[in-house]
This record gives C-alpha cells, sequence and structure tokens, in this order.
C-alpha cells in the first residue's frame, strides 16, 4: 500500500470507528478483573442493599468508591451483568460514547480524524483503568455542542450527570453565556436537577439517598486531604506546584499554603476571556472556552490522576486544530511536548526510571498542558479570531 492510500485508509469513518472500538475491546480482554469497574458495580448493588456507598469493601476490592449515588443508576446495565461481560461492555460502551462526542463535533472531517488519531492512546490508558472520566469528557463535549445547536436542555442534563456522578461535569456552565435561549438554560436545570437527585430513590429510598450525598461530601473532604502529596493523584497544576515545591523549599512548607492561591488566578484566567464580547460572534473563540474547560477540571483538581488526561488533551488537540490561522512550529513543539510526556510517559514504552523517580513524584504530566492552557488563555486574550474567520472564508 503506497503512501497515499495509506493516508485515505488512515482517515476512513470505518477505520477510525473501529479502532476506537476494538481499543475498548482489547482493553477490557486485558483488564477484565478490573478493580475500578469492581468498585462501579459496587455502587450499584450496595444503593440496592442500602448499605453504605463509601464505606470500604475488602471482600470485593480495595480502595473506596468516590462517585456520587447517581452513578447506582447510570452504572446499573453495566453491573447486573456476570463481571467479564459488564467490563467488555463498559469499555465499549466508553470508548463509543467519546467517539460519538468528538464526531459531533461542528468541525470538518479532517479535524476529527486528527483528534482521534491524536487522543487514541491516551484513551487506551484511560480504558485500562476502566475510567468514568471518558464519559465526563463526553459529556462536557456534548454540552457544548447542545448549546451550539440550541438545545440547552439536553446540555444541562449532561452537565448534571456529569456532575452528580463526579463533579466534574459543572465545568459545563462555561457555555452558559454563549446560550441563546438562557431562560430555559435555567429552567431545565433546575428540573434536571431534582429529577437526577431524586433518580437513585428508586433502587433505594429518600432517607438512604440523602444520607449517602452528606456521605459522598465526607468522603470527598478526606480524600482531597490524602490527595496533597500522593504518586498516583493530585497529577495537575496544584500537584506539580506542591510536588516540586516540597523538593525546593521541603515538605512541612509546601504543605502549609491553601489551594487556592492557585485555584482563584486560575479561575480568574479562565474567566478573563468572556469579556471580550466582540469575539463571542466565532465559533472558533467559543470552542476554545470548551478546550480550557477540559483543560481546567484536571489542572485544578487535586483528584486528577494519569488515568484522567484523556479530557485535557481531547482539549489540546481541539486547541491546536480549530483556530482560523495556520499553527506555528511552537505550537507543533507543543503538540510534540504533550504527547511524549503527557501521554507516553505511564507507558512502558517511557524510560522507567525517568517514569518512576520524576516523572510521577513530581506530577510532571501536567506540565505540557498547563503550558498549552495558558498559551490557550492567551491567544483567547490577545487573538482576533473574529477578523481570522473572514480572512479564512476569502481565501480561495
Amino acid at each position: 500500500m503506497n503512501s497515499a492510500k495509506m493516508k485515505v485508509w488512515l482517515q476512513r469513518r470505518d477505520v477510525l470507528c473501529g479502532l476506537w472500538l476494538l481499543l475498548g475491546l482489547i482493553s477490557a480482554i486485558l483488564k477484565i478483573k478490573s478493580n475500578n469497574f469492581l468498585i462501579f458495580r459496587g455502587v450499584f448493588w450496595h444503593t440496592w442493599q442500602g448499605v453504605s456507598l463509601y464505606a470500604p469493601y475488602p471482600d470485593e476490592y480495595f480502595d473506596t468508591n468516590h462517585y456520587g449515588p447517581l452513578f447506582s443508576v447510570v452504572v446499573a446495565p453495566f453491573a447486573v451483568m456476570p463481571v467479564w461481560l459488564g467490563v467488555v461492555c463498559w469499555h465499549v460502551a466508553m470508548a463509543a460514547l467519546l467517539y460519538l462526542a468528538i464526531r459531533r463535533m461542528p468541525i470538518d472531517w479532517a479535524k476529527q480524524v486528527f483528534v482521534l488519531w491524536f487522543c487514541a492512546h491516551e484513551l487506551l490508558t484511560a480504558l485500562f483503568m476502566s475510567q468514568f472520566n471518558i464519559a465526563i469528557c463526553a459529556l462536557v463535549v456534548g454540552a457544548y455542542i447542545c448549546v451550539e445547536k440550541e438545545k440547552d436542555h439536553w446540555a444541562t442534563l449532561l452537565i448534571l450527570i456529569g456532575t452528580f456522578v463526579k463533579l466534574y461535569g459543572i465545568v459545563g456552565l462555561a457555555f452558559f453565556l454563549f446560550s441563546k435561549h438562557k431562560w430555559r438554560f435555567v429552567w431545565t436545570f433546575a428540573a434536571w436537577s431534582a429529577v437526577l437527585f431524586a433518580l437513585p430513590m428508586l433502587i433505594s429510598s429518600p432517607e438512604y439517598v440523602v444520607d449517602q450525598y452528606i456521605g459522598w461530601y465526607q468522603s470527598l473532604s478526606e480524600k482531597n486531604a490524602d490527595n496533597m502529596f500522593s504518586g498516583g493523584t493530585n497529577i495537575s497544576l496544584l500537584g506539580l506546584v506542591r510536588k516540586v515545591g516540597a523538593l525546593v523549599v521541603g515538605r512541612e512548607m509546601a504543605s502549609a499554603y491553601s489551594d487556592m492561591w492557585i485555584i482563584a488566578p486560575g479561575c480568574l484566567l479562565f474567566a478573563l476571556p468572556y469579556l471580550r464580547f466582540r469575539q463571542w460572534a466565532s465559533a472558533d473563540f467559543r470552542a476554545m472556552f470548551l478546550c480550557s474547560a477540559l483543560c481546567f477540571l484536571v489542572l485544578f483538581s487535586t483528584g486528577s490522576e494519569s488515568s484522567g488526561y484523556i479530557t485535557p488533551f481531547v482539549g489540546i488537540s481541539i486547541w491546536y486544530c480549530c483556530v482560523p490561522w495556520r499553527r506555528t512550529r511552537w505550537d507543533i513543539a507543543l503538540m510534540v511536548f504533550a504527547f511524549i510526556l503527557t501521554s507516553m510517559s505511564p507507558s512502558d514504552l517511557f524510560p522507567a526510571y525517568v517514569r518512576h523517580e520524576i516523572v510521577q513524584p513530581y506530577a510532571l504530566k501536567a506540565l505540557p498542558i498547563v503550558i498549552i492552557w495558558l498559551k490557550l488563555v492567551y491567544e483567547m486574550l490577545t487573538r482576533d479570531y473574529v477578523c481570522a474567520d473572514k480572512e479564512k472564508r476569502l481565501v480561495p
């Protein structure tokens, strides 16, 4: 097969769809006894039995659940299957959900091809951990698409599913200001909140569900404290600063400050581009808020794990190809840097010593995403997307 035919073959829709579904199937076969999936299915069965969702169950799995009560309904179809079949269906469903979200993006096929190929390895990393973060990414992307298509009632549903399951979905509110039907957005948000809050009561009781929401809050509070210097979590800008800071000034001093000293400026940087009202008319400018949100929810969370980086990876791939100007060599270098350090560092293809002694202990997986996110915000504050859109359309 010559290079031209290979290029055409790699861009075929059936090839890319098959690849993503195959990644789901292969990862499920290799991780058929996934501990995370056992935790997930336990959320349904423990809700059904009326026992705590956040207590340890060492006879069933190690670690504990940190997902909200709504997750019992979300995972129910997979939990009632035999474990091996549930794992397979779960992995394939996660891959399919994100594939469909990317395919629904209002961008041309060539850009979708880039996103799908660039994110394939990071998707596999997330699948090996049976991660629901794949679905969180799909829900946020889906909420953005629904706002763009003026289907605000579905946008609020997607935002709230992500929020009631793992809180991260709340970043979908970033698209509210771009809604042309803000009142519909508000009242459907309130209506869906009530429905989703009560939904787990169908398989339990009102008293049980209220108690579990209280337990969820306590669980997340304890986990946040445990994550501070954890090697497996807090792989974020927060973790990067704190862990590198511990190396420089000592662990005691690096523990003394509040994460709000980083989160507050981060929120300000995230919000500043909203002030460029004239740029709101550009679809590319609005898409950059999606990219920013996908990066933000991982960079500013102490619960961020290596396998959760599928979310910002989708964000940076959209950032790279969805602007109305030609990317520079520096932009290409940043994407290569991200692919090598962020995507490849957890794999066996990366030098083991560097992975275990440098990248993991200091949360360096987050570094390329931090740099790209800062550049993204800078572009949103300085570039004229509207004029660039017009110039691009005028080019024959």
